[in-house]
């Protein structure tokens, strides 16, 4: 019987012959260069310098879009108003510009805020209405604070108020100016003593998915206003005498769309501020134009089948009809696992920061991760491809023929990546190839996060997995170690004849 490591040498010895390491080759340029040619071949459609989009306090990509009446607020004071309507519309895309219908969307917003200056992208503490999702607090973009339920209306107003003290924010609303229910507090770090503080509007765009394929669908953004109206403005702790400033954070009334709106604004009449807006206040999305870093990762689909089919053949070839054993076997599994591991390793780790340098380089957005993420998406992707050469090994063993082996390893894995990430399936279908499948492991390459108060299209299509990148991996580790368990049981321990096999 053969030492550990003389097996290990042996089969290794065996894999590099020639064909299947150029193949493993060929595989990681794939992978890098369909990546680089979607990089080279995407570039900013503004004429001249794109303006820069607005970053948050964590340096990632966030909406900063509303109109805001604003004065000077000192260390420590308090806004309060009462809000007694909000109304919005909305425009439907074309042809129908003309049509303009009255209403809300969910995550339209008016209320009362206080932001580091006017520059999009500072910190900030938001008390609001909304469209459908009651009085909410939100900060720095990402945090979100539900209050209580309900809309807002003359015979049933709501009264809104924020607190500074330092730099802690606090929330709270009431239904009759007297009694006051604290909805959360934000400690936003780093404030100047000099704040801006005030009433804000704004409302994103209404998604509405188109049918496509098989049932897939595709995004399809209408343009939305929301206004709200405001009286018993009441503001302790200005900085300055001055009174009140307006502005648009971010562009406004400027596109096709507006102009057959209300301009955006505000308007103080008989005692009441209307302050009307487009835009949003909340994470950035793919909808607004960031890259995630995974759209570098294109040519994935077809290095995989060139792996899926190394590693079908690698277990099928050179044994002429006789047995292998399981100590050969494993040791096959050892050799294809850390060989796929190291050529992932590679093509994505290539792939990946130059794609982006070259996507930043001209004009596109990418959005942002952390170090820690970045080397998860690369080591894990490497460890997804690895995983499915195992269980294309697997597959190999038990069904003895390549080209039925292949198929199904192809039919397993590979497809069910390629359909859901187009919108050719309904939604629910893609996402139920993407839990029960071997392709679930993918979701190892995720990096975009699900926000409540963000409208997207939460779907594989658009990038998001159904489940978490490490219960992906599970279940495609579950499949892999089961199938391999299964070709391992078949086989026999040892040749007791002998017999060698031949390559």
């Amino acid at each position: 019987m053969l030492a550990t490591n003389e097996l290990l040498r042996r089969e290794w010895t065996r894999f590099r012959r020639p064909g299947r390491l150029i193949a493993m080759a060929a595989a990681a340029l794939v992978v890098v260069a369909i990546g680089l040619l979607y990089a080279f071949g995407n570039h900013a459609s503004c004429d001249g310098q794109c303006p820069a989009e607005p970053t948050g306090p964590d340096g990632s990509l966030v909406n900063d879009q509303f109109y805001f009446l604003h004065r000077d607020l000192g260390e420590n004071g308090s806004i309060t108003v009462r809000m007694t309507f909000m109304a919005g519309t909305i425009t439907y895309p074309p042809p129908n510009h003309d049509q303009i219908v009255p209403g809300l969307v969910p995550w339209a917003k008016a209320g009362v805020i206080i932001k580091d200056g006017v520059r999009q992208g500072s910190s900030y503490t938001a008390l609001m209405l909304t469209g459908s999702h009651g009085v909410r607090m939100q900060y720095d973009y990402r945090h979100d604070t539900a209050g209580s339920a309900g809309g807002v209306s003359a015979k049933s107003p709501r009264w809104l108020r924020l607190t500074r003290s330092g730099d802690t924010i606090t929330g709270h609303e009431s239904a009759d100016g007297k009694q006051w229910a604290k909805v959360g507090t934000a400690q936003l770090s780093g404030l100047p003593k000099t704040v801006q503080v005030g009433l804000f509007a704004t409302s994103p765009g209404d998604l509405t998915l188109r049918s496509v394929g098989l049932g897939g669908a595709t995004e399809e953004v209408r343009f939305t206003q929301a206004g709200g109206v405001f009286d018993h403005v009441g503001l302790k702790g200005a900085a300055s005498a001055g009174g009140w400033s307006r502005d648009a954070i971010g562009v406004m009334n400027q596109t096709d769309w507006e102009k057959d709106h209300k301009a955006s604004g505000a308007v103080e009449e008989s005692g009441t501020i209307t302050v009307t807006g487009t835009g949003d206040i909340g994470p950035g999305s793919t909808e607004g134009g960031g890259r995630p870093v995974e759209r570098t990762l294109g040519g994935l689909p077809l290095g995989l089948l060139i792996v899926l089919v190394v590693a079908v053949r690698f277990a099928t070839s050179g044994y002429r009809g006789r047995p292998i054993t399981r100590r050969v076997l494993a040791a096959k599994a050892v050799v294809v696992g850390v060989v796929t591991f190291v050529t992932g390793l590679l093509a994505v780790g290539i792939v990946i920061p130059v794609g982006v340098a070259i996507l930043k380089g001209n004009g596109i957005s990418v959005i942002r991760i952390s170090a820690l993420t970045g080397v998860r998406v690369v080591v894990g992707t490497a460890t997804v491809l690895a995983l499915a050469a195992v269980l294309a090994l697997a597959l190999g063993t038990l069904l003895r023929r390549a080209w039925l082996a292949i198929l199904v390893a192809v039919l397993a894995i590979a497809v069910p990546y390629v359909v859901a990430s187009f919108p050719l399936l309904a939604d629910g279908l893609s996402q139920w190839l993407l839990r029960a499948t071997p392709a679930a492991g993918f979701a190892a390459q995720q990096t975009l996060i699900e926000c409540p108060q963000v409208i997207a299209h939460y779907a594989p299509s658009a990038g998001y997995f159904p489940l978490p990148w490490w219960t992906g991996v599970a279940v495609l580790s579950a499949y892999a170690v089961t199938l391999l368990g299964l070709a391992l049981n078949r086989l026999p321990q040892s040749d007791e004849r002998g017999e060698q096999p031949v390559e």
